[in-house]
């Protein structure tokens, strides 16, 4: 069996993984993710009961119970790097034995829903709509860099894409990954069903420029009008394919949820997002608190 080194696993002198700083007792079976540390307290003002507050960086952590139901909500910070981060400490804290360096025989799968705001590209997706990724397309290119990524990605929507698009050999490969089924199913009534892009970045890579244009300007279009067995792209955002990807790996079952917050046609933010935030909370909170 492997044993881990120190430069591969570190683990903090409290007994805490390197970046959450937070240790395996800690950690609920049930994970909410979202990006921004402000917005965990207000999941976590939901809570019946609070076990702790643990914050490091952009990383904070509220595990308390909900109706019952032992919860953790957690802020990742922007992006599929920092998703890299928080899915494999968690994975982790889940499944190694931090005194051996070595993985549990029985291993632990946790559920990690991710809660975001989007803005919608096609125009019939109204403001305050819930988008559950029932697929993500990576752009990142975080998945390329595991082993098994050919096994749990969709390579033919992912061909077909690619020949649609005409995708420049430059970028990185896109991958398509599935959120976990059970997981979609259970919230399929309450959402939209979409296809949600996780872009490497706020501003070229989602087609924005301020002074610096991007290097296909038709690319936007071509993402809008591609279609895959009735199905099509409705939004985009910055953590769902790694998110659902190195969970599919890992053994974990994982979706993402965004609430629409403004119209990619419209070209306005001026719209006050909150109540739709805290509508998706709250609906989030009740179905996952049935599981």
């Amino acid at each position: 069996m492997r044993i881990i080194p120190s430069s591969e696993l570190i683990i903090n002198q409290d007994g805490s993984i390197f970046h959450l700083h937070i240790k395996p007792e800690q950690l609920a079976d049930t994970v909410i993710l979202v990006g921004d540390p402000g917005r965990v307290e207000m999941v976590a003002s939901y809570f019946d009961s609070r076990e702790c507050l643990v914050e490091s960086r952009e990383f904070r952590t509220v595990t308390g119970t909900y109706k019952g139901k032992r919860m953790s909500v957690i802020s990742t910070g922007i992006g599929t790097d920092n998703i890299d981060i928080v899915v494999t400490e968690l994975d982790a804290l889940a499944n190694i034995d931090f005194a051996t360096r070595t993985e549990h025989e029985q291993k632990r799968s946790l559920t990690l829903l991710r809660l975001g705001t989007s803005g919608a590209l096609q125009p019939d997706i109204p403001l305050g709509s819930f988008v559950f990724a029932r697929t993500s397309v990576g752009f990142d290119g975080l998945l390329n860099f595991y082993k098994g990524r050919n096994d749990v990605c969709d390579l033919q929507i992912e061909q077909a894409f690619i020949r649609h698009t005409g995708w420049n050999e430059q970028l990185a490969k896109p991958y398509f990954i599935d959120a976990d089924r059970s997981l979609f199913e259970h919230f399929k009534d309450a959402v939209v069903d979409g296809i949600t892009i996780a872009a490497p970045g706020f501003y070229g890579p989602q087609g924005r420029w301020v002074r610096i244009s991007p290097a296909d300007p038709n690319l936007n279009e071509k993402i809008e009008s591609f279609s895959y067995e009735g199905r099509r792209i409705t939004n985009y955002e910055m953590e769902s394919s790694a998110l659902a990807g190195l969970a599919a790996l890992m053994g974990h079952r994982a979706g993402t949820i965004c609430t629409i917050i403004a119209q990619r046609a419209v070209h306005d933010m001026n719209t006050d997002y909150k109540p739709f935030v805290r509508q998706m909370v709250e609906m989030a909170l009740d179905r996952l608190a049935a599981l």
